[in-house]
């Protein structure tokens, strides 16, 4: 019943029920400037309207570079002095994120906050362009290359600015429902034995564990950059289409106690600009509130073979 007792608030103050406005309220983000992944759509569209409207310059990163641009135009319609561009970006192409990447240090725009949001799930088994598992492609690889080739950038505008970068993950719960050795670095591409479920939490797992090997590394060397994962809450959808009667019944029944979007992107801002979050590291967060994280994510020795399996894949090492 644990989801019942989120709806109170915890020590932040903030509860499940919190939307990103409230989360944000009176925060002035003037000066920063964020990258939001997948920020055309749900959560990370609602992340980067609410960054928008407390000042921050925010750069969306999409994949459709039209539909971008009408939801900028969107949130410009909404938040008249909205500081918004929008760069296209395809996750689960390393082509597409070193292009990325470089037309981003070349413009010489600062980077204070990268917010790594978006992600597919539980498609059927499909080989990337650089023929790694989809998922696993997409939800880590593909945010994993993105963020090193970017933390120069962010620390150096950290040391610039005298402002902590802040690196927001945003993994699931389901992060507890991977595969029952947690990353199967030998069978990342086995078709026979792919689930889509394990394979979507396998990568959600390897967001959280990239978040604490990565802040683990920048507190060695002590940058002035954090990083933290979260789970953003299950957010309503339609789930009822197609169903029959009784099954549509009790799926409306559960929305009920489901998250809408504002509020599924509350913990997002919450751990992006509040200075509550300010020199924490490491750390997993729901409902804008420091969580329990799944028992993989608290392994060192699996957070460092990711992070060496990562870097071969990428072509870092």
């Amino acid at each position: 019943m644990t989801w019942i007792y989120s709806l109170f608030s915890g020590p932040s103050g903030f509860s499940a029920n919190s939307r990103a406005e409230d989360v944000t309220n009176g925060i002035d983000g003037t000066g920063l400037t964020a990258i939001v992944t997948g920020a055309s759509s749900g959560i990370g569209l609602e992340t980067a309207s609410v960054l928008a409207m407390r000042g921050v310059h925010v750069i969306m990163a999409v994949r459709n570079l039209e539909v971008g641009q009408k939801v900028k135009a969107g949130i410009c319609a909404k938040t008249p002095n909205a500081k918004l561009d929008v760069m296209e970006l395809d996750l689960s192409s390393q082509a597409s994120v070193r292009k990325f990447a470089a037309d981003y240090i070349a413009k010489d725009l600062p980077l204070n906050i990268l917010i790594l949001n978006a992600g597919i799930m539980s498609p059927p088994f499909t080989l990337s362009q650089d023929n790694i598992e989809l998922q696993f492609a997409t939800n880590h690889i593909g945010h994993f290359l993105l963020t090193n080739l970017l933390l120069d950038t962010m620390k150096k505008t950290s040391t610039k600015s005298q402002k902590e970068g802040r690196i927001v993950v945003v993994s699931s719960d389901l992060h507890k429902m991977s595969y029952p050795e947690g990353i199967r670095f030998d069978k990342i591409n086995d078709e026979k034995s792919y689930s889509a479920f394990y394979a979507y939490g396998q990568s959600k797992l390897a967001n959280a564990l990239h978040a604490k090997e990565l802040a683990r590394r920048l507190q060695e060397e002590r940058a002035n950059v954090t990083v933290n994962s979260l789970h953003p809450g299950v957010i309503k959808t339609n789930l009822t289409r197609n169903q029959g009667i009784v099954v549509s019944f009790f799926s409306r029944l559960a929305l009920s106690f489901l998250k809408n979007i504002p509020q599924g992107a509350a913990t997002s801002c919450y751990v992006a600009l509040h200075p509550q979050v300010k020199g924490v590291s490491g750390e997993y967060f729901a409902d804008s509130n420091i969580s329990k994280a799944g028992k993989f994510v608290d392994d060192p020795e699996m957070a460092k073979k990711l992070w060496e399996f990562s870097l071969n894949l990428t072509q870092l090492k």
